[in-house]
């Protein structure tokens, strides 16, 4: 008797994880915001420390640049999951097929990405906004560099 408890209570469990499972759209939704809310957080340090630096607000930088590191230390690769090679999240896909053909590539960019983040949030703490120019500079090209080989042109 308690050995088809226990195997039913696995079988309940396996179940639940197996409906927990993201489909592919939403892992290509949830990319897709990922992305947008970097972007959205990128936009906000370029505004005030390349383009305009005379309206920079430190706090405002410093949210941004602690955002981005926030999103760059999440699991990000999970979300290029087998299956979100093409499809639909909010939009089409525009990532490379290679970009799931080269995942150790892509993994020393996340990895890369999630160090050049974690940088810039500790810099803009500091208030120096030549440095945090150098930093958001060193980050920025970790990104060009991802979405100019990984990632489709309009």
């Amino acid at each position: 008797m308690k050995s088809k408890i226990i195997t039913g209570l696995c079988l309940v469990i396996l179940s639940i994880n197996v409906l927990a499972q993201p489909k592919p759209q939403e892992l290509i939704k949830y990319r897709q915001s990922a992305m947008m809310f970097m972007r959205w957080n990128i936009s906000i340090i370029k505004q005030q420390v390349i383009v305009n630096p005379q309206i920079y607000k430190k706090q405002q930088v410093s949210a941004a640049a602690h955002a981005i590191a926030a999103v760059a230390n999440t699991d990000i690769k999970v979300l290029f999951a087998p299956g979100t090679e093409t499809g639909k999240g909010w939009k089409t896909t525009r990532a490379k097929h290679e970009l799931f053909e080269q995942q150790d590539v892509v993994n020393k960019l996340l990895l890369t990405l999630r160090e050049q983040a974690n940088e810039l949030a500790r810099v803009s703490d500091s208030g120096n906004i030549g440095l945090i120019k150098t930093q958001f500079n060193n980050m920025f090209k970790t990104c060009k560099g991802c979405h100019k080989n990984y990632r489709e042109k309009i």
